[in-house]
C-alpha cells in the first residue's frame, strides 16, 4: 500500500487467497436498548474542538468507507453477512464503500471539504493510525458517543491508549497487523533478525524490504537499539545509514508493497520484511513460508474506525458497538485474518474455527505483543523523513 504502511492495498487484499467464511451461522448480538428507540436523548460530542449535540436516534442509512475485502463476504452470494446482520438488528440500511485504497489518496479526495467543516457523505471511515492521528489533530473527526458503545469494554488492553487518542475518544480499532520477517524455509534456514537479513551473504540479492517507511524504518531502528515510538533525527539518520549500506551492498533485491508474496513463494526471494496478515493467506498455498518477529522487536499497526465531520455520530457509534460483540467480531475475523482487537472473539472461534483461533498471527500471544511497537505517528507524517527514505528506496 502506498501509505506509510501499505503500497497497494487494493492489490494486496484482492490477490491474496481468501478462505470462505467458515463455522456455524452466528446469532445476532443483543444491542443496547437505546438502539431501537426513537427517543431524542442528547449527548455531547466534539468536532474540531466545538461542542455539538448528538441525537441518540438511529438514521435510516449508514455510509461506511473501508479498505477492499476488509469485512466478511459470503463467497457464494457475494454479500456481506455482518452488514446484513446489522441491518436486520437495527433497521438501518448500510452503504458500504470500498474506497480507501490509500490513506493519502483518501485524505486528498476529502481534505478541501473537511477543512471547511463540510460533510463528506461518510458516517464512518477506516484509516491507519498515523493518518487517524492527522485527522484527529486537524479536527476533521467527531467524538464517538461512548454511551452507545458498551461493547468497547471488549477492546484488547494493548490498544486502549494510543498516544494520539489517549482515551479512544475519537477512534476504535478495526483490525491490526504485525510487521516482521517472512522467509521461505525451502530456500534458507531461520532468519530471525534485521542484522541477519541485511548482512548474511547467503541472502545477498534475495531480500526485499517494504516501501512503507514506518514498517521498514521501525524494524531497523529496533535493530539499532533505538525506539521507533519516539523518533528523533539522530536515530532516524542512523537507520537510514543502515538501510543505505544494505542497498549499496546489493543485499536488498528491491522494495515492495505486498508484491513480495509471489517472489517469496516461488523462491526468487528467500526472506522479506512482511505483514503478518499476508503470510497467513500465503501459507494456505505454501506451508513452507514462516513469519517471525525479529529478535530485537517487530512493529504493529492499527486501522481505526473514525467518524468524519458531518457523519451521524450515534448511528456510527451503534455500528462500532455491533462489531465489538465477540460473535460478530469472530465472524469478521474468520474471513479477514488480521489481528482481532476484540476480546472474546477467539473463544467463539475456538468452537467455530479452531484453526483460525489457534493461529498466533491472528491472535498473538502476550509474549508476541510485548515484542512489537507502533511507529511514532508524527514521525510517520514528517516530510523530511519521508524524503530521506524515498531517496534511498527510490519509492
Amino acid at each position: 500500500m502506498t501509505d506509510p504502511r501499505f503500497n497497494d492495498p487494493f492489490t494486496r487484499r484482492q490477490l491474496l487467497r481468501r478462505a470462505a467464511v467458515g463455522g456455524a451461522a452466528l446469532s445476532l448480538p443483543s444491542l443496547l436498548a437505546a438502539c431501537g428507540s426513537g427517543g431524542g436523548i442528547s449527548a455531547q460530542s466534539n468536532a474540531g474542538g466545538a461542542s455539538t449535540e448528538v441525537k441518540q436516534q438511529l438514521a435510516d442509512k449508514l455510509t461506511i468507507s473501508n479498505w477492499p475485502l476488509y469485512i466478511d463476504i459470503d463467497e457464494k452470494t457475494k454479500k456481506r453477512p455482518t452488514v446484513d446482520d446489522f441491518t436486520k438488528a437495527t433497521g438501518v440500511s448500510v452503504k458500504y464503500i470500498e474506497d480507501v485504497n490509500d490513506n493519502e489518496e483518501w485524505f486528498g479526495k476529502f481534505q478541501a471539504q473537511l477543512s471547511q467543516g463540510q460533510a463528506i457523505g461518510r458516517d464512518l471511515t477506516v484509516l491507519t493510525d498515523w493518518m487517524a492521528a492527522r485527522m484527529v489533530r486537524l479536527g476533521y473527526v467527531q467524538k464517538k458517543d461512548k454511551s452507545a458503545i458498551p461493547n468497547e469494554k471488549n477492546l484488547v488492553s494493548t490498544l486502549q491508549h494510543p498516544t494520539w487518542d489517549e482515551n479512544r475518544d475519537y477512534s476504535l480499532p478495526w483490525q491490526s497487523g504485525m510487521t516482521g520477517i517472512a522467509y521461505n524455509s525451502k530456500e534458507t534456514g531461520p532468519v530471525t533478525s534485521v542484522k541477519q537479513l541485511f548482512t548474511d551473504p547467503k541472502l545477498k540479492g534475495k531480500v526485499t524490504c517494504l516501501t512503507e517507511m514506518p514498517d521498514t524504518m521501525g524494524l531497523i531502528m529496533q535493530s539499532n537499539g533505538d525506539d521507533p515510538t519516539k523518533v528523533g533525527p539522530a536515530a532516524f539518520d542512523k537507520a537510514i545509514g543502515t538501510l543505505k549500506d544494505a542497498v549499496d551492498s546489493g543485499q536488498i533485491r528491491r522494495f515492495t508493497g505486498n508484491d513480495y508474496g509471489d517472489d517469496l513463494s516461488s523462491g526468487n526471494v528467500a526472506a522479506a520484511m512482511a505483514w503478518s496478515g499476508d503470510v497467513v493467506q500465503l501459507q494456505l498455498d505454501n506451508p513452507a513460508l514462516r513469519f517471525v518477529l525479529p529478535d530485537d522487536g517487530g512493529m504493529i499497526w492499527t486501522d481505526n474506525m473514525l467518524i468524519p465531520t458531518g457523519g451521524d455520530v450515534f448511528t456510527a457509534s451503534t455500528w462500532m458497538n455491533f462489531v465489538y460483540d465477540p460473535k460478530v467480531a469472530a465472524q469478521i475475523e474468520d474471513y479477514v485474518n488480521y489481528i482481532c482487537p476484540v476480546d472474546g472473539a477467539r473463544d467463539v472461534l475456538l468452537k467455530d474455527d479452531p484453526g483460525v483461533a489457534k493461529n498466533t498471527l491472528i491472535f498473538p500471544t502476550d509474549e508476541m505483543l510485548s515484542n512489537v511497537k507502533a511507529f511514532d505517528t508524527e514521525a510517520a507524517d514528517n516530510p523530511d523523513y519521508k524524503e530521506k527514505f524515498q531517496t534511498v528506496t527510490g519509492a
